[in-house]
């Protein structure tokens, strides 16, 4: 019987786009949560049939998940900032301002 490889390319994908959407306060961890999501459910299958599954592919999973996690890390530390930002400013209306005005300021210049 021949063994089944895991292939762990969307993983990878997703977390890497989650990684660039970091930059949109934080709202990567959607996608980065999925990836990890998905690595864990296959690791799981392969948990219970061991024997069924390439040893260096379930390895490659693992290293996909990893990766998957660190970057959804990363993208809920950084939503948590910028909430924390916008708070700290004095709300969402503050901070709309805020912005509001940077934009004017750059259009004068």
């Amino acid at each position: 019987m021949e063994k089944q490889k895991l292939n762990p390319t969307l993983v990878y994908v997703l977390a890497i786009i989650g990684l660039l959407c970091c930059c949109f306060a934080g709202l990567g961890f959607i996608l980065a949560g999925i990836a990890f999501f998905i690595a864990h459910s296959k690791l799981k299958q392969v948990q219970i049939n061991p024997d069924d599954y390439e040893v260096s592919s379930v390895k490659a999973m693992n290293t996909a998940k990893t990766v998957a996690l660190i970057i959804l890390i990363i993208n809920i530390l950084y939503f948590f900032y910028a909430i924390y930002n916008i708070y700290a400013i004095g709300g969402w209306d503050a901070y709309m301002e805020q912005v509001q005005e940077m934009m004017e300021q750059m259009q004068n210049q």
